[in-house]
């Protein structure tokens, strides 16, 4: 039953998160407003989360093919991408490293910096 509710709780956040996109017109996908909602959700009152975790670890499992008719359908507009192909890897190789560098800063202020080996992290 967790996984169910967990799974209740993450359709909700996406059904939110399409209902403000709609109505206010943003130019994001419902599904990072609805993960924005969640977050925002869960810093504030912090329940739910045993059961969003059981919900998400079998969606974790499949991930790749959650990914993949998005990458397929960019074989089918290849046509168009021509003469763009330095923009395109640009953005990937700057998206990469912006998206690393963040998840670094973010992890050293959520869990403290790090130490050297074998020295334990200040409290």
């Amino acid at each position: 039953m967790p996984v169910l509710r967990g799974f209740l709780w993450l359709l909700g956040f996406l059904l939110l998160g399409e209902t403000l996109v709609t109505l206010t017109g943003l130019p994001v996908s419902a599904g990072v407003v609805g993960l924005l909602l969640l977050t925002t959700w869960l810093r504030l009152h912090g329940g739910g989360l045993g059961d969003i975790a059981a919900a998400a670890q079998p969606l974790i499992a499949v991930l790749a093919l959650l990914i993949m008719p998005g990458v397929v359908g960019a074989f089918f507009i290849l046509d168009a991408l021509e003469g763009q192909w330095t923009a395109i890897l640009a953005a990937l190789i700057g998206g990469t490293l912006l998206s690393v560098m963040t998840t670094l800063a973010l992890m050293r202020r959520l869990m403290g910096e790090a130490s050297a080996p074998g020295e334990e992290a200040p409290p």
